[in-house]
C-alpha cells in the first residue's frame, strides 16, 4: 500500500509541475516560427543563418514550426527559409543580439512536379549527435530487400542466427516503427523483419542512448523504422513494384498516397510482398563424457523452404481544428501468411562416423498473423512557451500457427511417428500517454509526460499424437498460458545550451505488474507467477563545442530489458525429435548502464568511446537431458556482460563524383554467468562496414557497398564465425526525373551466411547456415503530385508491442 501511495504522489508532483510551467511566460532570446499561408506551422523546414552570404549555423524547425536560435555572434544576419513544397525566402537583415519571437511565412510552390528539378542527393547515412540516420531509398542496394537486410548491412548494426539485433556490440535492442514499438523480439521480430519491404521504409534511426522520454526498455538503445509519408500538397503519391531472382522469386509492391487542402490531411499507405525462401542448416553435435572424450555424434542435415505473403495498410487523417490544436487518426493493419516444407535428418554415428541410425522429420509448418491498431492523437498549444500532446492507442495481435511432423526412423525395429501441434495466440495492448513540452526561455526547454499501458496474452498449445488410426491429445506438452502486465510510467527531462556547452538531464520511473498463469491438465501442475517492480531510469549528455567544427560529447543512461512475454511461457516447442525450445517463468528484467564519450570532426570524422555493463543478464543456454540425448533451449539470468567499446566513423568526398563513407565498431566483450558451472566468455570482435556512391552523370548513380563481422559472440554459449557480404547496384532517373529504375545485385559473392559453434556442458554444435541472400532485383519508382511536408506523431503504445510474438 504505502509503495502505491508513492508512485500516486510522484504522478501527482508531475501533473502539478506541467501546471505550474504551462503558464504563458515572455521569451528573452531568439525565437522564430515558420507557419503557412493560412498560418499553420511547417515542421521540417530548415533555417540557414546567413553572414555576408555563407551559412554560419543551419537549424531544423520542430513540429510546432519554431526554431531556437542561441549563442549568435554580435553582428548582422539574414535568413534563408527552405522547405519541400513551398518557396524559399530570404529574410530582411537582423541585428545581434535581439531578442523576442518572429514569424516567418512561406508561400506554397504552385508549379507542378514536372516543373520542379532536384538538385541535392541525400546520403545513405547521416550521423546526427544522438542517432545515426539510415536513408533507405539513397542506397541502390537496398533495392527489393527486406527491412531485417537493410538493418544487417547497416553501420553497428549485426544479426545471429535467431534473429537477435545488436547494436555497436549489444544486445537486446528495442524496435520501433513510426516511433511505436513493434512489441517483438527474437525470432518473432525477425519474422516481421524479414516479410517487410524496404520499399516501404523511408529512413532507420539508430539510437544508442535515448532519452528519458522514450521506454527504459533496450539496452542496447532504439533502432526506430520510419516508414514512407507522401510529403506532397493536393493529390499525389509514389508507387514503386521490383521483382527479386536468387535460387527463388521474390516481389515487392508498394503504394502511398497523400491529400492535403488547408486544414486537412489524408494518407494512405499500402504494401503487399511476396517472398519465397529457404535456409540451408547443417549441425555437428558431439557427446562427451567427463573425460572430454566423445561418446556419441549427431549430424543434423535440414533443409527448411517455403513462402511468405504479406499485405500491410496503414491510413489516417490529420485536421487542424484551430492555428493551436491539431487532432488525428491512424489505422494500421497487417495480415502475413507463411507456409512451410521442412525436411531433417538426425544421423547417429558411431565415434568412428559410421552411421548407427537415421531419423528422417518431415514438417509442414503453417502461421498466420494477423494485426490490426488504432491510435488517436492530439496536440494543443496552451500558450506560445507550452504544448500538450496525447496519444491513445489498441492493439489486436490474432496468431495461429499450425504443424505437422512426421518423424520416420530407418533402423532395424524402425518406426514412423506423426503429430501435429496447433498454437492460437491472441494479444490486447491498450497504451495511453500524455506529453508536455514547456520553453522557459529560447534556451531552455522543458518535458514531462505520463504513460499507461496494459496487455493480455492468451496462448495455447494443443499437441495430437496419431494412435491406432486417430488423433490423440498429448497432455505432456499441451499448454494453455495467459500473461497479463501492466506498467505504469513518468518521466522528466530539462534541455538547454549555455554559451558552448549544450546539456539535457532526466528522470523516468516505470512500475511493472505482471502476472504469468500457466493452467494445469492431467499430466502438468497448474503454476501461476506474479511480480511487481518498479525503478528509476535517468538520462543525459554534455555537450561541447570547442571551435567550428570540433565537439564533445558525454553520455550517459540507463535502461532495463524485460522478458518477451513467449520468454516466460513454460511450453515446449518442437524443432527436430533431439532439440526442442522452452520458456523461464522465473526470467527477471535485466538492468544496464550506458557510458559514452564521443568527439565530431564537423561531417568528417566521428570516434566513439563507449562502456557498458549489464547485471541479471539474460541469455540464451542449453540444457541436456542426457537420458534422452535432446537439448532444450530456453533463457535464464546468467550473470554479467561487460563491454568496452570504440567506433570511428568517416566521410569523404575524393573526387567530385565518388563519395565513401565508412565505419567501424570495435568491442571487446567479457561474459560471466553461473548454468550448473561457471562460465566466462570473452571476444575482441570487429564490424566494419563501407559504402561508396557514384554519381556518373544524366541521372546515372551507383554504389558498391559491403560489410564485415569477425568472430563475435552474443551468448555466453555461441561463439559466431567471419561473416561478410559485398553489394553493388545503379540507378538511373526517367520520365523527366518522375520515375527511377534501380538494378541491385546483393551478396555477390554470396558470403552472408551463418557459422558457429554452441558449446553445452556435455556437448558441442557446430552449426552452419545459408540462405537465399545472393539476389539480382530489378525496381521501377514513379511519383507524382506536389510538394508539402506533412507532421509525424509518436504514437503512445510504445515498449508493449516489442515483446509479443509474430507470425
Amino acid at each position: 500500500m504505502t509503495l502505491k501511495i508513492t508512485h500516486l504522489l510522484f504522478f501527482f508532483l508531475l501533473v502539478l509541475s506541467i501546471s505550474a510551467f504551462c503558464q504563458p511566460r515572455e521569451g528573452n532570446g531568439s525565437l522564430v516560427i515558420i507557419v503557412n499561408e493560412q498560418g499553420q506551422p511547417i515542421s521540417g523546414a530548415t533555417i540557414q543563418l546567413l553572414k555576408n552570404g555563407s551559412v554560419v549555423k543551419s537549424v531544423v524547425a520542430g513540429e510546432d514550426g519554431r526554431v531556437m536560435l542561441g549563442d549568435v555572434n554580435k553582428g548582422t544576419y539574414k535568413f534563408l527559409v527552405t522547405c519541400a513544397g513551398y518557396q524559399p525566402k530570404t529574410t530582411d537583415e537582423y541585428r545581434w543580439p535581439r531578442l523576442g519571437e518572429d514569424t516567418i511565412r512561406l508561400l506554397a510552390v504552385q508549379r507542378s512536379l514536372q516543373e520542379v528539378t532536384v538538385t541535392g542527393r541525400m546520403p545513405p547515412v547521416e550521423r546526427k549527435r544522438d542517432r545515426t540516420v539510415i536513408n533507405v531509398e539513397a542506397s541502390v542496394t537496398n533495392t527489393g530487400a527486406t527491412v531485417l537486410e537493410v538493418l544487417e548491412r547497416s553501420p553497428g548494426v549485426t544479426v545471429d542466427r535467431n534473429g537477435g539485433i545488436t547494436l555497436n556490440g549489444k544486445a537486446n535492442i528495442l524496435v520501433m516503427i513510426d516511433d511505436k514499438l513493434t512489441y517483438l523480439s527474437g525470432e518473432d521480430l525477425n519474422n516481421l523483419l524479414s516479410s517487410m519491404s524496404a520499399s516501404q521504409v523511408a529512413r532507420i534511426e539508430l539510437i544508442p542512448n535515448p532519452t528519458a522520454r522514450y521506454d527504459a526498455s533496450g539496452s542496447a538503445g532504439i533502432i526506430n523504422i520510419k516508414t514512407k509519408k507522401n510529403n506532397n500538397n493536393g493529390f499525389n503519391g509514389t508507387v514503386t513494384t521490383s521483382y527479386g531472382q536468387g535460387i527463388y522469386p521474390k516481389n515487392n509492391n508498394s503504394l502511398v498516397l497523400n491529400y492535403r487542402q488547408g486544414p486537412l490531411n489524408v494518407f494512405f499507405n499500402y504494401s503487399f510482398n511476396f517472398n519465397k525462401y529457404f535456409t540451408d542448416l547443417y549441425a555437428y553435435r558431439r557427446y562427451v563424457d567427463p573425460n572430454k572424450d566423445v561418446t556419441a555424434i549427431l549430424r543434423q542435415p535440414s533443409y527448411f523452404s517455403g513462402t511468405v505473403n504479406n499485405h500491410t495498410v496503414k491510413t489516417g487523417l490529420d485536421y487542424t481544428v484551430s492555428p493551436g490544436t491539431t487532432i488525428g487518426v491512424v489505422l494500421t493493419g497487417m495480415d502475413i501468411h507463411r507456409r512451410g516444407n521442412n525436411t531433417s535428418h538426425a544421423d547417429w554415428l558411431r565415434t568412428d562416423g559410421t552411421v548407427d541410425s537415421s531419423i528422417l522429420t518431415k514438417s509442414r509448418p503453417v502461421n498466420m498473423f494477423r494485426n490490426g491498431a488504432i491510435n488517436l492523437n492530439g496536440k494543443r498549444r496552451l500558450s506560445k512557451n507550452a504544448d500538450l500532446t496525447a496519444d491513445l492507442d489498441y492493439l489486436h495481435y490474432a496468431i495461429e500457427g499450425r504443424q505437422d511432423f512426421d518423424n520416420q526412423l530407418d533402423a532395424p525395429g524402425g518406426y514412423d511417428e506423426v503429430f501435429r501441434n496447433s498454437i492460437p495466440t491472441t494479444i490486447n495492448i491498450l497504451s495511453g500517454k500524455v506529453d508536455a513540452t514547456i520553453r522557459i526561455s529560447p534556451d531552455v526547454t522543458f518535458q514531462t509526460g505520463l504513460k499507461s499501458s496494459s496487455n493480455h496474452t492468451d496462448n495455447a498449445a494443443t499437441y495430437q499424437n496419431w494412435n491406432n488410426q486417430q488423433w490423440v491429445k498429448d497432455d505432456t506438452r499441451s499448454n494453455h498460458f495467459v500473461y497479463r502486465e501492466n506498467i505504469q510510467a513518468a518521466y522528466g527531462t530539462i534541455e538547454g545550451k549555455y554559451h558552448q556547452l549544450s546539456y539535457q538531464g532526466g528522470l523516468r520511473y516505470e512500475y511493472t505488474s505482471y502476472t504469468a498463469h500457466q493452467f494445469g491438465n492431467n499430466q502438468q501442475k497448474d503454476s501461476l507467477v506474479s511480480r511487481n517492480y518498479g525503478s528509476f531510469f535517468p538520462s543525459g549528455y554534455l555537450s561541447y563545442t570547442l571551435d567550428s567544427t570540433n565537439s564533445l560529447t558525454l553520455t550517459i543512461t540507463r535502461r532495463l530489458d524485460r522478458p518477451a512475454f513467449q520468454s516466460l511461457n513454460p511450453f515446449l516447442y518442437v524443432i527436430n525429435k533431439y532439440t526442442y525450445e522452452t520458456g523461464n517463468p522465473y526470467l527477471l528484467p535485466q538492468y544496464s548502464w550506458n557510458f559514452e564519450l564521443s568527439h565530431r570532426l564537423g561531417d568528417l570524422l566521428t570516434t566513439t568511446v563507449s562502456y557498458s555493463t549489464i547485471s541479471d543478464y539474460f541469455s540464451q543456454f542449453f540444457l541436456s537431458d542426457t537420458s534422452k540425448t535432446i537439448l532444450y533451449y530456453t533463457q535464464g539470468n546468467v550473470g554479467r556482460v561487460y563491454n568496452l567499446g570504440l567506433s570511428a566513423s568517416l566521410s569523404l568526398s575524393p573526387v567530385r563524383w565518388w563519395s565513401m563513407q565508412l565505419t567501424a565498431v570495435y568491442n571487446y566483450k567479457e561474459l560471466r554467468g553461473f548454468n550448473g558451472n561457471n562460465y566466462a566468455s570473452t571476444i575482441n570482435q570487429l564490424n566494419v562496414n563501407v559504402n561508396n556512391q557514384l554519381n556518373f552523370g544524366k541521372g546515372y548513380t551507383g554504389e558498391l557497398s559491403g560489410f564485415y563481422t569477425t568472430r563475435s559472440r552474443q551468448d555466453i554459449q555461441e561463439l559466431l564465425y567471419p561473416a561478410g557480404q559485398v553489394s553493388t547496384g545503379i540507378s538511373k532517373t526517367v520520365l523527366k526525373k518522375k520515375g527511377t529504375v534501380k538494378l541491385s545485385y546483393r551478396d555477390i559473392f554470396y558470403t552472408a551466411g551463418m557459422e558457429g559453434l554452441t558449446s553445452f556442458p556435455d556437448a558441442t554444435e557446430y552449426f552452419k547456415i545459408k540462405r537465399d541472400s545472393r539476389v539480382v532485383v530489378l525496381a521501377f519508382t514513379f511519383r507524382f503530385g506536389r510538394s508539402y511536408k506533412i507532421s509525424r506523431h509518436e504514437e503512445g503504445a510504445s515498449e508493449e508491442k516489442e515483446r509479443a510474438p509474430n507470425g
